[in-house]
C-alpha cells in the first residue's frame, strides 16, 4: 500500500484503481488500500494498473524466493518522456515507502537480458550474456539485504548498502557524483546518466566496473 501511495504521490495524476478478474476483465477499486489490505492470492497481491491504454502503469507483489518471508513488489510504466523524467523518485518513494532492502528500475530490453545472469549447473545451465557475471538464484545467497542484481537506477537500503560495501569514496567517486543520500540512510545509485542500454558500450562497461566493484551483489562473494 505505502509503495502504491509513493508511486502515486510522484507520477503526475496517477491514481492505480483497478485490477483485472479471473476472467481478465478490468474491475475498479473505489476503495482501493482497504481492498490490498486485505487481499491474499498465490501468494502475493494481484496487480493493479492505472486503465490508461496509451500510458499504463501497473503494480504486483509476490512472496519472495528464500527462508526470509520477504514481499518482491513490482511495477511497470511506460518508457516515455514523463516517466523517465520521475522514475528515480518513483524508485525511492517506492523503495522507502516499502522499507525495501533494495531494488531497481531498468528499461524492459536491458532487465530482460540481465535476467539471462542468473545460472545455475542443474536449473538453469546457461553463459551469462555479454560477458556480465554469473549471478545465484535469490535463495541460494546467505542474507536478504544482498542485492540480487545490479540495473539502471539502484536503490540500496542502508542494511544492503553497508553488506555491499558502499559507499567507499576512494572507489566510488564516479557513482557517487550520480548518487543521493536518502531520509533513512539508504542510497540512490544512477548507473548510467541515460536509461541503460546495453548495446551502448559505455554502459555496458560501466555495469562491469560496478560489478567488478560490488562482488557480493549476486551471492559471488560472501559479505
Amino acid at each position: 500500500m505505502a509503495a502504491a501511495h509513493g508511486l502515486e504521490h510522484v507520477v503526475p495524476g496517477l491514481r492505480l484503481g483497478w485490477t483485472v478478474s479471473d476472467e481478465q476483465e478490468l474491475v475498479p477499486l473505489p476503495e482501493r488500500d482497504e481492498w490490498l489490505a486485505r487481499i491474499r492470492r498465490d501468494g502475493g497481491i494481484p496487480f493493479i494498473c492505472n486503465n490508461d491504454e496509451g500510458a499504463p502503469v501497473t503494480m504486483s507483489a509476490l512472496d519472495g524466493p528464500g527462508p526470509t518471508p520477504l514481499l518482491d513488489v513490482h511495477a511497470k510504466l511506460p518508457m516515455d518522456a514523463e516517466s523517465l523524467a520521475v522514475a528515480s523518485k518513483a524508485l525511492e518513494a517506492m523503495g522507502e515507502g516499502a522499507h525495501a532492502l533494495w531494488g531497481h528500475a531498468t528499461p524492459f530490453e536491458a532487465a530482460a537480458e540481465l535476467s539471462r545472469q542468473t545460472v545455475h549447473p542443474v536449473r538453469k545451465p546457461q553463459v551469462p550474456p555479454r560477458g556480465l557475471p554469473a549471478l545465484k538464484f535469490p535463495q541460494e545467497l546467505r542474507s536478504p539485504e544482498i542485492p540480487h542484481r545490479l540495473g539502471w537506477l539502484n536503490y540500496w537500503s542502508a542494511a544492503a548498502a553497508r553488506t555491499i560495501g558502499f559507499p567507499a569514496p576512494e572507489h566510488d567517486a564516479d557513482l557517487l557524483s550520480r548518487s543521493r543520500r536518502l531520509p533513512s540512510g539508504g542510497w540512490l545509485v544512477q548507473l548510467t546518466d541515460a536509461p541503460l542500454t546495453l548495446d551502448n558500450p559505455a554502459h555496458l562497461d560501466a555495469l562491469l566496473r560496478a560489478y567488478d566493484r560490488f562482488p557480493v551483489i549476486g551471492g559471488r562473494m560472501e559479505p
